[in-house]
């Protein structure tokens, strides 16, 4: 899973969501680009999100990323806010130019008083800045994009620099629930994978942080495919052996083991990649499978380490990719923060679509948030970077 840091694009307490009904009729602040103090208000008669951006030349994989992160709650308030200036980390070497160009970005799609498309140019300069590799007019993936994006943000909104350094090996002797408490402190959301030697039956728990989960999708000859079934495929057990086979701590040599990957501890904002794209005799192709997802109470217990927790999460944005592996077209729907309804964001175009058409095969990249009532009653829940 993310470093509690590095999870700075999806969550942290701190971010202080709007405390109202429906986020209408409140109003927040924002510094604008000449430094002074404006107010605005989040009215149920105002465009505010339902703004669409300018495609610069084969960016809708970025306007894609970009629609489905503003309309996180929590990201969008920390952005409206400014709160991201008290969290700059001084140390970076990007001068948190990223950071501000993606605030402010958020913020000309929220306080905007037209429905006129946004040019998302300025912030384009710094991600191709922090990421040569998308600088030009090639198509892109945008799950890469995200995973770029958010190390981005990391590295500037991260005031912690220096971590200390804990061997696998410091942890062995602890029950996996004990060692997930005290690795708590270094990470907020993981998965861990449990490696069990065929020899001596010495088990070891690694545990890692992730951006998102990648999952195969699965195939069956008969029946829909389900997105449990490619949770369940991707932490189906596996025999590791010859190159494959790991250091075994007990026997102190490479032996034949199995290992299991579960979730340790879940976020608050869950994103599943389905690997739709795949490399194979030098071509890559595309899967394009329809993979039924549930929008809502996505019961994640099954998943769990100890299985006692039951996480539910809820679909707020997906990341659709339509063509092929040769090329295609990337748009979000997103469910509006503000409104409780969803939109098709097709670059400059915003339009409504209904909950019964957000599930389709061009599914990529899945956005989930963890209900109100699991975040209450979790021992997962988020906590300040």
């Amino acid at each position: 899973m993310l470093e509690q840091a590095k999870h700075i694009a999806v969550t942290g307490d701190h971010w202080t969501s709007v405390n109202n009904d429906n986020y209408l009729g409140v109003t927040a602040h924002f510094i604008d680009q000449d430094w002074t103090l404006q107010s605005f208000a989040l009215t149920n008669k105002s465009p505010q999100g339902l703004v669409g951006l300018r495609n610069l030349g084969n960016t809708c994989f970025m306007n894609s990323i970009l629609q489905c992160l503003s309309n996180t709650s929590e990201l969008r308030d920390y952005c409206l806010r400014n709160v991201h200036r008290s969290d700059l980390n001084n140390n970076c070497t990007t001068n948190a130019a990223l950071m501000e160009e993606f605030a402010k970005l958020t913020q000309s799609l929220w306080t905007s008083v037209s429905s006129e498309a946004v040019s998302p140019s300025d912030f384009r300069s710094q991600i191709q800045r922090y990421a040569p590799k998308f600088v030009g007019c090639n198509q892109q993936d945008a799950q890469e994009f995200l995973r770029f994006l958010l190390d981005g943000l990391h590295n500037e909104v991260n005031r912690v620099t220096v971590r200390s350094k804990v061997s696998d090996e410091d942890f062995d002797h602890l029950s996996d629930d004990e060692k997930g408490k005290r690795m708590w402190n270094m990470y907020l959301e993981r998965e861990d994978s449990k490696v069990i030697c065929f020899s001596c039956g010495f088990r070891s728990t690694v545990f890692d942080p992730f951006w998102d989960l990648s999952i195969p999708v699965a195939q069956k000859s008969s029946g829909e495919v389900t997105l449990r079934d490619c949770l369940r495929l991707f932490t189906k057990e596996d025999v590791l052996d010859g190159e494959e086979r790991p250091t075994c701590n007990r026997c102190k040599t490479r032996r034949k083991c199995t290992k299991r990957f579960s979730i340790q501890k879940f976020p608050q904002i869950l994103v599943l990649h389905l690997k739709r794209f795949s490399d194979s005799n030098l071509r890559t192709s595309k899967l394009s499978t329809y993979v039924n997802f549930p929008l809502k109470e996505l019961d994640l217990r099954e998943f769990s380490s100890d299985g006692g927790e039951r996480p539910l999460y809820n679909l707020y944005a997906v990341s659709n990719h339509s063509g092929n592996a040769l090329g295609g077209h990337y748009t979000a729907y997103c469910k509006s923060p503000a409104l409780g309804e969803w939109y098709n964001y097709n670059d400059c175009r915003v339009s409504p679509v209904s909950s019964s058409q957000v599930r389709s095969s061009n599914a990529y990249v899945l956005f989930y948030e963890m209900t109100s009532s699991s975040l209450t009653h979790s021992k997962y829940q988020t906590c300040r970077l």
